[in-house]
Protein backbone atom coordinates (compact mmCIF):
# COMPACT_ATOMS: atom_id res chain seq x y z
CA UNK A 1 0.00 0.00 0.00
CA UNK A 2 1.40 3.10 -1.02
CA UNK A 3 0.34 6.63 1.18
CA UNK A 4 0.70 9.63 -0.90
CA UNK A 5 3.21 12.45 0.03
CA UNK A 6 1.90 14.87 2.56
CA UNK A 7 1.47 17.71 -0.49
CA UNK A 8 3.59 20.98 0.20
CA UNK A 9 2.13 23.96 1.34
CA UNK A 10 1.59 26.63 -0.95
CA UNK A 11 3.91 29.04 -1.01
CA UNK A 12 2.21 31.92 -1.99
CA UNK A 13 0.04 31.74 0.91
CA UNK A 14 3.24 31.21 3.61
CA UNK A 15 4.74 34.38 2.27
CA UNK A 16 1.71 36.55 2.80
CA UNK A 17 1.92 34.95 6.12
CA UNK A 18 5.07 36.19 6.84
CA UNK A 19 4.50 39.78 5.19
CA UNK A 20 1.57 39.92 7.35
CA UNK A 21 3.09 38.13 10.53
CA UNK A 22 4.01 41.92 12.41
CA UNK A 23 6.66 40.97 14.51
CA UNK A 24 7.29 37.99 11.88
CA UNK A 25 8.53 40.49 9.18
CA UNK A 26 12.20 40.26 9.98
CA UNK A 27 12.11 36.64 8.76
CA UNK A 28 11.87 37.47 5.07
CA UNK A 29 15.21 38.85 5.47
CA UNK A 30 16.98 35.43 7.11
CA UNK A 31 14.98 33.46 4.32
CA UNK A 32 16.29 35.84 1.35
CA UNK A 33 19.88 35.21 2.90
CA UNK A 34 19.46 31.63 3.33
CA UNK A 35 20.87 30.55 0.53
CA UNK A 36 22.39 34.00 -0.97
CA UNK A 37 25.45 32.80 -1.32
CA UNK A 38 24.22 29.75 -4.06
CA UNK A 39 24.13 27.24 -1.02
CA UNK A 40 21.17 25.83 -2.41
CA UNK A 41 23.11 23.43 -5.04
CA UNK A 42 24.91 21.25 -2.51
CA UNK A 43 22.01 20.83 -0.70
CA UNK A 44 19.72 17.81 -0.50
CA UNK A 45 16.72 18.39 -2.69
CA UNK A 46 14.35 16.72 -0.59
CA UNK A 47 10.73 17.05 -0.75
CA UNK A 48 8.29 18.96 1.46
CA UNK A 49 7.30 15.42 3.13
CA UNK A 50 10.97 14.56 4.10
CA UNK A 51 12.01 18.39 5.36
CA UNK A 52 9.05 18.65 7.53
CA UNK A 53 10.36 16.03 9.65
CA UNK A 54 13.80 17.58 10.29
CA UNK A 55 15.49 20.46 12.19
CA UNK A 56 14.77 23.45 10.14
CA UNK A 57 17.37 26.02 10.33
CA UNK A 58 17.68 28.60 13.55
CA UNK A 59 14.78 30.99 13.99
CA UNK A 60 12.63 29.74 11.35
CA UNK A 61 9.98 27.41 11.42
CA UNK A 62 9.77 24.60 9.42
CA UNK A 63 7.40 26.11 7.00
CA UNK A 64 9.60 29.38 6.53
CA UNK A 65 12.58 27.20 6.16
CA UNK A 66 10.67 25.25 3.31
CA UNK A 67 9.84 28.91 1.60
CA UNK A 68 13.42 29.81 1.88
CA UNK A 69 13.89 26.35 0.18
CA UNK A 70 11.34 26.63 -3.05
CA UNK A 71 12.73 30.69 -3.71
CA UNK A 72 16.02 29.32 -4.01
CA UNK A 73 15.17 26.38 -5.80
CA UNK A 74 12.73 28.85 -8.03
CA UNK A 75 16.17 30.75 -9.51
CA UNK A 76 17.63 27.36 -10.63
CA UNK A 77 14.88 26.08 -12.29
CA UNK A 78 14.49 25.12 -15.74
CA UNK A 79 11.82 25.03 -18.22
CA UNK A 80 11.48 21.91 -20.15
CA UNK A 81 9.41 21.94 -23.76
CA UNK A 82 6.70 19.54 -22.26
CA UNK A 83 3.57 20.29 -20.25
CA UNK A 84 1.10 18.89 -17.28
CA UNK A 85 -2.71 18.74 -18.99
CA UNK A 86 -3.57 22.27 -17.31
CA UNK A 87 -0.33 23.57 -19.69
CA UNK A 88 1.74 24.31 -16.63
CA UNK A 89 5.49 22.94 -17.78
CA UNK A 90 7.80 20.15 -16.21
CA UNK A 91 10.78 21.76 -14.24
CA UNK A 92 14.02 20.70 -13.34
CA UNK A 93 17.30 21.76 -11.56
CA UNK A 94 20.56 20.12 -11.17
CA UNK A 95 21.69 20.32 -7.84
CA UNK A 96 25.16 18.37 -7.22
CA UNK A 97 24.14 15.36 -6.31
CA UNK A 98 22.39 15.67 -9.93
CA UNK A 99 25.23 16.50 -12.15
CA UNK A 100 27.46 14.03 -10.28
CA UNK A 101 25.62 11.21 -10.84
CA UNK A 102 24.81 12.01 -14.50
CA UNK A 103 28.46 12.54 -15.07
CA UNK A 104 28.77 9.19 -12.90
CA UNK A 105 27.05 7.41 -15.72
CA UNK A 106 28.13 9.33 -18.71
CA UNK A 107 31.61 8.29 -17.69
CA UNK A 108 30.63 4.38 -17.26
CA UNK A 109 27.90 3.94 -19.75
CA UNK A 110 29.23 5.21 -22.47
CA UNK A 111 32.64 5.80 -24.20
CA UNK A 112 35.43 3.38 -24.67
CA UNK A 113 36.13 2.30 -20.91
CA UNK A 114 37.66 -1.03 -19.40
CA UNK A 115 35.46 -3.95 -18.77
CA UNK A 116 35.56 -7.95 -18.57
CA UNK A 117 35.91 -9.31 -21.87
CA UNK A 118 32.62 -10.96 -21.11
CA UNK A 119 31.15 -7.49 -22.57
CA UNK A 120 34.15 -6.39 -24.61
CA UNK A 121 35.24 -10.04 -26.47
CA UNK A 122 32.38 -10.49 -29.43
CA UNK A 123 32.74 -14.33 -28.39
CA UNK A 124 31.49 -13.85 -24.83
CA UNK A 125 29.61 -10.51 -25.10
CA UNK A 126 26.04 -12.45 -26.93
CA UNK A 127 25.68 -15.09 -23.88
CA UNK A 128 26.36 -12.36 -21.12
CA UNK A 129 24.14 -9.69 -23.20
CA UNK A 130 20.90 -12.84 -23.40
CA UNK A 131 21.57 -13.74 -19.59
CA UNK A 132 21.02 -9.81 -18.44
CA UNK A 133 17.92 -9.11 -21.03
CA UNK A 134 16.58 -12.00 -19.45
CA UNK A 135 17.59 -10.94 -16.22
CA UNK A 136 15.25 -7.71 -16.83
CA UNK A 137 12.42 -8.93 -18.40
CA UNK A 138 11.81 -11.09 -15.45
CA UNK A 139 12.25 -8.07 -12.60
CA UNK A 140 10.22 -5.75 -14.98
CA UNK A 141 7.24 -8.10 -15.03
CA UNK A 142 7.58 -9.19 -11.08
CA UNK A 143 7.11 -5.00 -10.88
CA UNK A 144 3.90 -5.65 -12.69
CA UNK A 145 2.98 -8.77 -10.74
CA UNK A 146 3.72 -11.96 -12.61
CA UNK A 147 5.01 -14.74 -10.11
CA UNK A 148 7.36 -17.46 -11.42
CA UNK A 149 10.36 -18.61 -10.31
CA UNK A 150 13.80 -16.34 -12.02
CA UNK A 151 14.55 -20.43 -12.97
CA UNK A 152 11.71 -21.12 -14.46
CA UNK A 153 11.52 -18.00 -16.14
CA UNK A 154 15.35 -18.54 -17.87
CA UNK A 155 14.71 -21.97 -18.61
CA UNK A 156 11.76 -21.33 -20.66
CA UNK A 157 13.48 -18.29 -22.45
CA UNK A 158 16.42 -20.25 -22.74
CA UNK A 159 14.82 -23.46 -24.23
CA UNK A 160 12.49 -21.93 -26.86
CA UNK A 161 9.63 -23.52 -24.76
CA UNK A 162 6.02 -21.17 -25.13
CA UNK A 163 4.54 -19.61 -21.79
CA UNK A 164 2.43 -21.96 -19.86
CA UNK A 165 0.37 -18.57 -17.69
CA UNK A 166 0.24 -15.37 -17.88
CA UNK A 167 3.39 -14.46 -15.88
CA UNK A 168 5.65 -16.75 -18.05
CA UNK A 169 3.71 -14.60 -20.76
CA UNK A 170 4.48 -11.10 -19.43
CA UNK A 171 8.28 -12.31 -18.99
CA UNK A 172 8.72 -13.72 -22.34
CA UNK A 173 7.11 -10.78 -23.88
CA UNK A 174 9.66 -8.38 -22.03
CA UNK A 175 12.44 -10.13 -23.21
CA UNK A 176 10.85 -10.10 -27.13
CA UNK A 177 10.68 -6.11 -26.54
CA UNK A 178 14.17 -5.88 -25.17
CA UNK A 179 15.23 -7.39 -28.06
CA UNK A 180 13.45 -5.11 -30.55
CA UNK A 181 15.06 -2.19 -28.45
CA UNK A 182 17.91 -3.39 -29.30
CA UNK A 183 17.32 -3.70 -33.06
CA UNK A 184 15.66 -0.31 -33.01
CA UNK A 185 18.46 1.58 -31.05
CA UNK A 186 19.10 3.86 -33.90
CA UNK A 187 15.80 4.72 -35.08
CA UNK A 188 13.59 8.07 -34.17
CA UNK A 189 10.80 7.30 -31.78
CA UNK A 190 7.44 7.69 -33.11
CA UNK A 191 4.12 7.03 -32.11
CA UNK A 192 3.85 3.52 -34.31
CA UNK A 193 6.84 2.70 -32.50
CA UNK A 194 5.70 3.19 -28.95
CA UNK A 195 2.93 1.25 -29.54
CA UNK A 196 4.50 -1.31 -31.43
CA UNK A 197 6.92 -1.96 -28.09
CA UNK A 198 3.40 -2.20 -26.35
CA UNK A 199 2.03 -4.60 -28.44
CA UNK A 200 5.07 -7.01 -28.14
CA UNK A 201 5.55 -5.78 -24.59
CA UNK A 202 1.53 -6.95 -23.42
CA UNK A 203 0.40 -9.26 -26.13
CA UNK A 204 -1.90 -12.36 -25.07
CA UNK A 205 -1.88 -10.84 -21.79
CA UNK A 206 -4.55 -8.28 -21.93
CA UNK A 207 -8.38 -8.94 -20.53
CA UNK A 208 -8.79 -6.90 -23.84
CA UNK A 209 -6.69 -8.12 -26.18
CA UNK A 210 -7.86 -5.29 -29.07
CA UNK A 211 -6.37 -2.83 -26.40
CA UNK A 212 -2.55 -3.94 -26.95
CA UNK A 213 -0.61 -1.68 -29.75
CA UNK A 214 -2.67 0.89 -29.38
CA UNK A 215 -4.06 4.45 -27.28
CA UNK A 216 -6.96 4.31 -25.35
CA UNK A 217 -9.89 6.17 -26.89
CA UNK A 218 -11.93 8.75 -25.86
CA UNK A 219 -15.05 6.22 -25.92
CA UNK A 220 -13.56 4.34 -23.16
CA UNK A 221 -13.28 4.63 -19.21
CA UNK A 222 -10.08 6.37 -18.63
CA UNK A 223 -7.41 3.66 -16.55
CA UNK A 224 -6.14 5.80 -13.66
CA UNK A 225 -3.86 4.64 -11.59
CA UNK A 226 -5.19 3.52 -8.17
CA UNK A 227 -3.51 2.16 -4.69
CA UNK A 228 -6.68 0.34 -3.18
CA UNK A 229 -9.22 2.61 -3.32
CA UNK A 230 -7.02 5.64 -3.74
CA UNK A 231 -6.36 7.35 -7.03
CA UNK A 232 -2.81 7.98 -7.36
CA UNK A 233 -2.70 9.86 -10.49
CA UNK A 234 -5.51 10.68 -12.96
CA UNK A 235 -3.76 10.62 -16.91
CA UNK A 236 -4.50 13.28 -19.68
CA UNK A 237 -7.96 12.55 -21.22
CA UNK A 238 -7.39 10.03 -23.59
CA UNK A 239 -8.43 12.74 -27.15
CA UNK A 240 -5.24 14.24 -26.00
CA UNK A 241 -3.04 11.46 -25.98
CA UNK A 242 -2.22 11.59 -29.96
CA UNK A 243 -1.23 15.15 -30.12
CA UNK A 244 0.61 14.96 -26.34
CA UNK A 245 2.55 11.56 -27.33
CA UNK A 246 3.64 13.01 -30.79
CA UNK A 247 5.11 16.00 -28.91
CA UNK A 248 6.71 13.94 -26.54
CA UNK A 249 8.38 11.77 -29.57
CA UNK A 250 9.71 14.97 -30.36
CA UNK A 251 11.51 15.94 -27.23
CA UNK A 252 12.97 12.28 -26.67
CA UNK A 253 14.52 12.70 -30.59
CA UNK A 254 15.78 15.79 -29.50
CA UNK A 255 13.76 18.33 -32.14
CA UNK A 256 12.44 20.49 -29.83
CA UNK A 257 13.51 22.49 -26.54
CA UNK A 258 16.56 24.64 -26.22
CA UNK A 259 19.43 25.20 -24.31
CA UNK A 260 21.99 21.31 -23.22
CA UNK A 261 19.54 18.58 -21.49
CA UNK A 262 21.97 15.45 -20.16
CA UNK A 263 21.21 12.77 -21.76
CA UNK A 264 20.67 10.65 -19.64
CA UNK A 265 17.79 13.03 -17.88
CA UNK A 266 16.22 13.01 -21.54
CA UNK A 267 15.88 9.11 -21.20
CA UNK A 268 14.65 9.69 -17.56
CA UNK A 269 12.04 12.43 -18.75
CA UNK A 270 10.88 10.22 -21.11
CA UNK A 271 10.08 7.15 -18.73
CA UNK A 272 8.26 9.56 -16.39
CA UNK A 273 6.36 10.84 -19.33
CA UNK A 274 5.23 7.86 -20.76
CA UNK A 275 3.82 6.94 -16.83
CA UNK A 276 2.07 10.52 -16.55
CA UNK A 277 0.52 10.02 -20.06
CA UNK A 278 -0.52 6.78 -19.03
CA UNK A 279 -1.36 5.79 -22.94
CA UNK A 280 -2.55 2.37 -22.59
CA UNK A 281 -4.85 0.32 -20.95
CA UNK A 282 -2.31 -1.67 -19.24
CA UNK A 283 1.18 -2.27 -19.83
CA UNK A 284 2.34 1.57 -19.14
CA UNK A 285 5.24 0.70 -16.70
CA UNK A 286 6.70 -1.89 -18.70
CA UNK A 287 6.22 0.14 -21.84
CA UNK A 288 8.13 3.11 -20.18
CA UNK A 289 10.89 0.88 -19.22
CA UNK A 290 11.86 -0.39 -22.25
CA UNK A 291 11.55 3.05 -23.79
CA UNK A 292 14.02 3.96 -21.17
CA UNK A 293 16.44 1.42 -22.51
CA UNK A 294 15.66 2.36 -25.93
CA UNK A 295 16.19 6.33 -25.15
CA UNK A 296 19.82 5.42 -23.64
CA UNK A 297 21.26 3.37 -26.68
CA UNK A 298 19.44 5.74 -28.85
CA UNK A 299 22.22 8.77 -27.10
CA UNK A 300 25.42 6.37 -27.26
CA UNK A 301 25.14 4.83 -23.89
CA UNK A 302 25.87 1.45 -25.23
CA UNK A 303 26.24 -0.48 -21.42
CA UNK A 304 22.82 0.13 -20.44
CA UNK A 305 21.88 -2.96 -22.29
CA UNK A 306 23.96 -4.95 -19.98
CA UNK A 307 22.07 -3.32 -16.62
CA UNK A 308 18.91 -4.75 -14.95
CA UNK A 309 18.00 -1.84 -13.52
CA UNK A 310 14.54 -3.13 -13.07
CA UNK A 311 16.37 -5.21 -10.62
CA UNK A 312 16.78 -2.65 -8.13
CA UNK A 313 13.41 -0.56 -8.44
CA UNK A 314 11.80 -4.09 -7.70
CA UNK A 315 13.49 -3.86 -4.52
CA UNK A 316 12.21 -0.59 -3.49
CA UNK A 317 8.47 -0.28 -5.54
CA UNK A 318 7.05 2.52 -2.72
CA UNK A 319 10.05 4.43 -3.58
CA UNK A 320 9.66 4.14 -7.54
CA UNK A 321 5.91 5.45 -7.26
CA UNK A 322 7.25 8.15 -5.00
CA UNK A 323 9.27 9.61 -7.41
CA UNK A 324 6.76 9.60 -10.01
CA UNK A 325 4.29 11.41 -6.96
CA UNK A 326 7.13 14.15 -5.90
CA UNK A 327 7.32 15.29 -8.92
CA UNK A 328 2.98 15.90 -9.67
CA UNK A 329 2.92 17.34 -5.98
CA UNK A 330 5.46 19.81 -6.46
CA UNK A 331 4.98 22.34 -9.46
CA UNK A 332 6.08 19.39 -11.60
CA UNK A 333 9.63 18.91 -10.23
CA UNK A 334 11.48 16.52 -11.96
CA UNK A 335 14.55 16.49 -9.96
CA UNK A 336 12.78 14.04 -7.35
CA UNK A 337 12.63 11.49 -10.39
CA UNK A 338 16.05 12.57 -11.15
CA UNK A 339 17.18 11.82 -7.78
CA UNK A 340 15.56 8.57 -7.33
CA UNK A 341 16.27 7.07 -10.72
CA UNK A 342 20.08 8.12 -11.40
CA UNK A 343 20.71 6.80 -7.65
CA UNK A 344 19.12 3.10 -9.24
CA UNK A 345 21.26 3.66 -12.54
CA UNK A 346 24.85 3.94 -10.69
CA UNK A 347 24.29 1.07 -8.42
CA UNK A 348 23.09 -0.69 -11.76
CA UNK A 349 26.49 0.39 -13.20
CA UNK A 350 28.38 -0.75 -10.05
CA UNK A 351 26.56 -4.43 -9.61
CA UNK A 352 27.37 -4.79 -12.93
CA UNK A 353 31.45 -3.74 -12.51
CA UNK A 354 30.95 -5.97 -9.39
CA UNK A 355 29.61 -8.97 -10.99
CA UNK A 356 32.07 -8.88 -14.26
CA UNK A 357 34.81 -8.78 -11.80
CA UNK A 358 33.58 -11.86 -9.90
CA UNK A 359 33.33 -13.14 -13.21
CA UNK A 360 36.68 -12.71 -14.37
CA UNK A 361 37.86 -14.35 -11.10
CA UNK A 362 36.36 -17.39 -12.11
CA UNK A 363 37.38 -17.53 -15.34
CA UNK A 364 40.81 -17.03 -14.47
CA UNK A 365 40.39 -20.36 -11.79
CA UNK A 366 38.79 -21.76 -14.89
CA UNK A 367 41.00 -21.39 -17.38
CA UNK A 368 43.43 -22.58 -14.21
CA UNK A 369 42.16 -25.56 -14.30
CA UNK A 370 41.68 -26.63 -18.16
CA UNK A 371 45.51 -25.32 -18.02
CA UNK A 372 46.96 -26.64 -21.66
CA UNK A 373 44.11 -28.10 -23.12
CA UNK A 374 41.92 -24.51 -23.23
CA UNK A 375 43.33 -24.17 -26.97
CA UNK A 376 40.93 -27.40 -27.79
CA UNK A 377 37.87 -24.79 -27.06
CA UNK A 378 36.33 -22.25 -28.57
CA UNK A 379 34.91 -19.16 -26.14
CA UNK A 380 31.64 -20.93 -26.02
CA UNK A 381 32.64 -24.03 -25.39
CA UNK A 382 34.66 -22.26 -22.77
CA UNK A 383 31.82 -21.12 -21.34
CA UNK A 384 29.70 -24.45 -20.88
CA UNK A 385 32.68 -25.73 -19.56
CA UNK A 386 32.75 -22.74 -16.23
CA UNK A 387 29.17 -23.51 -16.08
CA UNK A 388 29.45 -27.20 -15.89
CA UNK A 389 32.20 -26.94 -13.08
CA UNK A 390 30.11 -24.42 -11.08
CA UNK A 391 26.91 -26.33 -11.63
CA UNK A 392 27.51 -30.38 -12.18
CA UNK A 393 24.09 -30.62 -12.56
CA UNK A 394 23.49 -28.25 -15.35
CA UNK A 395 22.08 -29.95 -18.42
CA UNK A 396 22.50 -28.57 -22.42
CA UNK A 397 20.61 -28.71 -25.88
CA UNK A 398 20.98 -27.32 -28.89
CA UNK A 399 18.26 -24.59 -28.61
CA UNK A 400 19.54 -23.09 -25.29
CA UNK A 401 22.92 -22.96 -26.31
CA UNK A 402 22.09 -21.07 -29.28
CA UNK A 403 19.29 -18.90 -27.77
CA UNK A 404 22.57 -18.13 -24.93
CA UNK A 405 25.14 -17.45 -28.18
CA UNK A 406 22.45 -15.96 -30.44
CA UNK A 407 24.27 -17.93 -32.77
CA UNK A 408 23.03 -20.51 -35.57
CA UNK A 409 21.27 -23.67 -35.10
CA UNK A 410 24.55 -25.99 -36.54
CA UNK A 411 26.68 -23.76 -34.52
CA UNK A 412 25.12 -24.71 -31.57
CA UNK A 413 24.78 -28.55 -32.25
CA UNK A 414 28.69 -28.39 -33.43
CA UNK A 415 29.84 -26.93 -30.02
CA UNK A 416 27.93 -29.41 -28.12
CA UNK A 417 28.38 -32.64 -29.97
CA UNK A 418 32.29 -31.40 -30.46
CA UNK A 419 32.58 -31.40 -26.72
CA UNK A 420 30.79 -34.54 -26.43
CA UNK A 421 33.07 -36.17 -28.74
CA UNK A 422 36.11 -35.25 -26.66
CA UNK A 423 34.23 -37.14 -23.59
CA UNK A 424 33.43 -34.30 -21.49
CA UNK A 425 29.68 -34.47 -22.71
CA UNK A 426 27.49 -37.29 -22.72
CA UNK A 427 24.25 -37.14 -24.62
CA UNK A 428 21.22 -38.27 -23.98
CA UNK A 429 17.06 -38.37 -25.26
CA UNK A 430 15.04 -36.43 -22.90
CA UNK A 431 11.20 -36.66 -24.90
CA UNK A 432 12.49 -35.44 -28.44
CA UNK A 433 14.77 -33.85 -27.72
CA UNK A 434 19.24 -34.50 -27.27
CA UNK A 435 20.09 -33.34 -23.89
CA UNK A 436 23.57 -33.34 -22.66
CA UNK A 437 25.48 -33.95 -19.26
CA UNK A 438 28.95 -33.07 -17.94
CA UNK A 439 30.23 -36.51 -17.24
CA UNK A 440 31.00 -37.02 -13.58
CA UNK A 441 34.59 -36.03 -12.51
CA UNK A 442 34.48 -33.44 -15.52
CA UNK A 443 37.68 -31.90 -13.55
CA UNK A 444 40.02 -34.96 -13.90
CA UNK A 445 39.15 -35.56 -17.15
CA UNK A 446 40.03 -31.73 -18.59
CA UNK A 447 43.37 -32.00 -17.20
CA UNK A 448 43.58 -35.49 -18.52
CA UNK A 449 42.53 -34.05 -21.90
CA UNK A 450 45.20 -31.38 -21.08
CA UNK A 451 47.72 -33.62 -20.68
CA UNK A 452 47.44 -35.34 -23.88
CA UNK A 453 47.43 -32.75 -25.90
CA UNK A 454 50.90 -30.99 -24.27
CA UNK A 455 52.21 -34.62 -24.97
CA UNK A 456 51.03 -34.48 -28.91
CA UNK A 457 52.21 -30.98 -28.72
CA UNK A 458 55.63 -31.98 -27.55
CA UNK A 459 56.38 -34.82 -30.11
CA UNK A 460 55.03 -32.02 -32.89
Amino acid sequence: MVKPPMPPPDQAELLGQILAGGDRRGVLTSILNLYADDSIADQPYLPWDEIRHRQPPQGLSVEEWWVALKLARRSVHRKLPLNDVAGVPFIYALPDEVLEKTDFVARHASGQIELSEQVTDPATRDRYLVSQLIDEAITSSQIEGASTTRQVARDMIRSGRQPRDRSERMIFNNFRAMQRIGEIRREKLTVDLICEIHRIVTDGTLDNPDAAGRFQRADEDRVSVWDGDEVLHTPPPAELLPDRVRRLCEFANGEIGSGYLPPVLRALTLHFMIGYEHPFEDGNGRTARALFYWSMLNQGYWLTEYLTVSRILKKAPTRYIRSYLYTESDDNDLTYFYRYHLEVLCRSIEDLHGFLAAQMVELREMRHTLDKSADLFNPRQLAVLQHALKNPAARFDVQTHKTSHRIATETARSDLTGLESLGLLQKTKSGKRFVFDPIPGLTDAIKALGNSSAVFADED
